[in-house]
């Protein structure tokens, strides 16, 4: 077990910083945290960013998703370390589940017990239920909030596709990357990477179903139905509070959305990598790889190649960034950023190469 946490408030109106590293039991805002600016959950400045973290001390290995429960707890999982974390709101960090090891063992036992192969992210349940993409066994596990039992809940472990209007547990998937839970938290949107569709595991009736793909591989035309157009290389999906469902896209360079009416669209990205603000049509995009949306539907993109962070505003058709390549805190330099996640007002980003979290306070 490791209990750490270091907040570095930057207080952008005066220039001035105020660094507070803080172990378990001392109070977590005494940082300053309600001033805008970047707070370090796991991890610092690096060196050559003015600071003294190592990536290679950090607890973390390669950590890719997190997600929070209702009391402000964090989950990790690792990519290619392949352990489960929890972090509390005071900073204690403890392993959970996943040995290091690439296997798929543990369903019906303790969530200690088990392994895992390729994690990509996560989703948790107000009342504590985790979710975890098991991207390499081609399934979803959960772990049960309450008592701690690990099981799969989509996927047989097989590669391949079927299922469709029936159980999420006879289903095929083929390298199940992201998942996300909708605003209700009922039903978990799926991108299934080698499928090329984004699918959806109600989880009131336990059934899958496919909302945005054929199948085939190709750039989907604007207003077609998403049921029926192809897909480049699906990575994330996420809904906002309105009934949109983004798809991010990493060969393809791109951010799409399926509208309420089942139609897709084309919203940021040219389809040629590079980087760009600007209009959504013509903002440039390099391998992002995933994305979350915030409580007032705006859409955040890890633009891992790009090394930065972006911000796609749905009413004004704008992609900014906001962390990254200068912007933002000048000093961070991000590497290979993946998982973005909205919790309690402020943007979490891990940055999977540096084995490190923070949070951005608007």
């Amino acid at each position: 077990m490791q209990s750490f946490i270091c907040r570095t408030t930057l207080y952008l109106s005066t220039f001035v910083i105020l660094n507070a590293c803080v172990c378990a039991g001392n109070p977590a805002g005494s940082a300053g945290a309600e001033s805008a600016g970047i707070e370090f959950l796991i991890g610092d400045y690096r060196t050559d960013e003015g600071g003294s973290w190592n990536p290679e001390s950090s607890p973390l290995k390669r950590p890719f998703g997190v997600d929070f429960d209702s009391s402000g707890t964090m989950f990790i999982v690792e990519l290619e370390g392949g352990r489960v974390f929890k972090q509390s709101p005071s900073g204690e960090l403890k392993q959970i589940s996943g040995d290091g090891s690439s296997a798929y063992t543990g369903d019906g036992g303790p969530a200690s017990s088990a392994t895992f192969n390729g994690m990509h992210n996560c989703a948790v349940t107000p009342n504590g239920d985790l979710y975890i993409s098991d991207s390499w066994n081609h399934c979803i596990r959960k772990i049960d909030g309450r008592t701690g039992v690990i099981s799969t809940i989509a996927g047989t472990g097989r590669k391949g596709f079927s299922g469709d209007g029936g159980p999420a547990t006879q289903a095929e998937f083929d390298y199940l990357m992201c998942i996300t839970l909708n605003p209700d938290n009922d039903a978990i949107h799926v991108t299934d990477l080698t499928n090329r569709r984004i699918r959806t595991v109600n989880l009131r009736t336990g059934l899958v179903q496919t909302i945005a793909g054929n199948g085939k591989k190709g750039v989907p035309n604007d207003k077609a139905k998403a049921i029926e157009s192809p897909l480049i290389d699906p990575r994330a999906a996420a809904a906002d509070s309105k009934g949109n469902v983004y798809i991010l896209e990493r060969g393809g360079h791109a951010l799409r959305v399926v509208r309420p009416d089942g139609t897709i669209h084309t919203v940021a990205g040219t389809g040629e990598k590079g980087f760009r603000d600007g209009q959504g049509a013509h903002a440039q995009l390099n391998s992002p790889k995933h994305l979350c949306v915030d409580s007032h539907d705006n859409v955040y993109i890890a633009d891992d190649e790009n090394a930065a962070i972006r911000l796609y505003e749905p009413t004004s058709g704008q992609v900014k960034t906001i962390l990254g390549r200068g912007h933002g805190d000048a000093r961070i330099q991000l590497s290979h950023p993946h998982g973005v996640c909205w919790e309690n007002n402020s943007l979490i980003v891990v940055d999977t190469s540096h084995n490190r979290i923070m949070r951005i306070r608007p």
